[in-house]
């Protein structure tokens, strides 16, 4: 491709909804230089992260690959970089994360072949790339040049551009790719099992910002009581994408059912209302998970949030938590609730010094409701 038609190809990717992270080695590297010179890049480009070194990529991936050029070191990466990007994109956004190997040309001669791997990741779909280079064809500027063509029209099309179908292959050049596609439940399954973190259902038609304002839950059922707190919540926060978020995956309980995620999905979808499906039944994991988040939580929650019963037994512990959880910028609003027979709020919790300017008190003059999914629950079973 032209470099002007790496231009038409780059605006393209910059004025879609997707948003990316990238993970390459080995090669591709004038991709970067093509994606962030063009203006608007920051509407794509979340993060870039160049593990060039073996010990970098090792650290990356987590674990030492078999071979650090291949295409499961290529699906690693890019799986890595979907996850990332769900954690650093703005709410309801789609993202692409994105893995590059490549083992091209050096100063020195190769005795294997110069060959390099891509893939994509988006919530539906895998798509992996293998490409062999002509030895002695080109010179190792080249060789990055013409891998960074092909990567930049992998990412258009993971964001659903077709992108420009001129080859920068030769003849004697090999390449081939595969597509993975998944349907709902198979995501969903991915969730459960730890392959993706969470799956965000952006059924609101809200504003996009940057602070996501979430509402942890079973919600079995979602009641009124939970859609006015969070309209309260909003309200004080003043700015930030209100989100539900269910964990699939219980700290004392089997996970969730991907039949049973989908019924729950649907009380959102008839209200309007964005819903995250995570696997982090724990906050000090949910922080980590929506870092600068605001959570909306009930008294009774924030009681046992604090309790050292639930860190075994020790406060400082307890302390050390939730102050990493405060150090991922994240607050806790919380809305009276019953506690213990009593109705009880904010101010009626001995919150640690340390803590407090996390907790921030939703008045009972602003949000007062004292029914529970539980007691609904055994109504209807009545």
């Amino acid at each position: 491709m032209t470099e002007s038609r790496i231009r038409t190809v780059v605006e393209a990717i910059h004025s879609s909804s997707f948003q990316a992270v990238l993970h390459l080695t080995g090669g591709a590297s004038q991709t970067v230089g093509s994606l962030l010179s063009v203006p608007g890049a920051s509407n794509t480009v979340l993060e870039v992260v160049v593990p060039y070194s073996k010990m970098s990529l090792i650290q990356l991936l987590g674990k030492i690959p078999s071979q650090f050029c291949s295409q499961q070191t290529a699906e690693d990466m890019a799986l890595l970089a979907y996850n990332r990007a769900l954690k650093l994109s703005t709410p309801g956004s789609p993202v692409v994360g994105v893995g590059f190997t490549g083992s091209l040309a050096s100063s020195r001669p190769k005795l294997g072949e110069h060959r390099l791997y891509m893939s994509t990741r988006t919530a539906d779909q895998l798509w992996i790339s293998r490409v062999t280079l002509t030895k002695g064809l080109r010179t190792r500027e080249e060789e990055d040049g013409v891998s960074s063509h092909l990567l930049i029209k992998a990412i258009a099309n993971a964001c659903k551009i077709r992108a420009a179908s001129i080859s920068v292959l030769s003849e004697s050049d090999v390449s081939d790719e595969r597509v993975t596609h998944f349907h709902e439940d198979q995501q969903l399954e991915q969730l459960i099992n730890g392959q993706i973190c969470f799956k965000i259902y952006p059924f609101a038609n809200e504003i996009p910002a940057e602070r996501k304002i979430i509402m942890p839950g079973s919600f079995n059922p979602l009641h009124d009581g939970h859609l006015k707190l969070m309209e309260v919540a909003t309200r004080i926060c003043h700015d930030g994408y209100p989100c539900f978020e269910i964990s699939a995956v219980n700290a004392d309980k089997p996970p969730l059912s991907v039949s049973q995620i989908k019924d729950r999905v649907k009380q959102f979808e008839k209200m309007g209302k964005t819903v995250i499906i995570s696997n982090q039944p724990y906050f000090y994991k949910k922080a980590e998970l929506f870092p600068g988040s605001a959570f909306v939580i009930g008294a009774d929650t924030a009681v046992r949030l604090i309790n050292p019963k639930y860190y075994d037994g020790d406060y400082y512990k307890m302390l050390k938590i939730l102050i990493g959880c405060k150090e991922t910028g994240c607050t806790f609003l919380v809305g009276g609730r019953n506690v213990d027979g009593a109705f009880k709020v904010l101010d009626d919790i001995d919150v640690p010094e340390e803590l407090k300017d996390m907790f921030v008190s939703i008045p009972a003059e602003q949000f007062r409701m004292d029914i529970s999914s539980t007691e609904i629950r055994n109504a209807s079973a009545m």
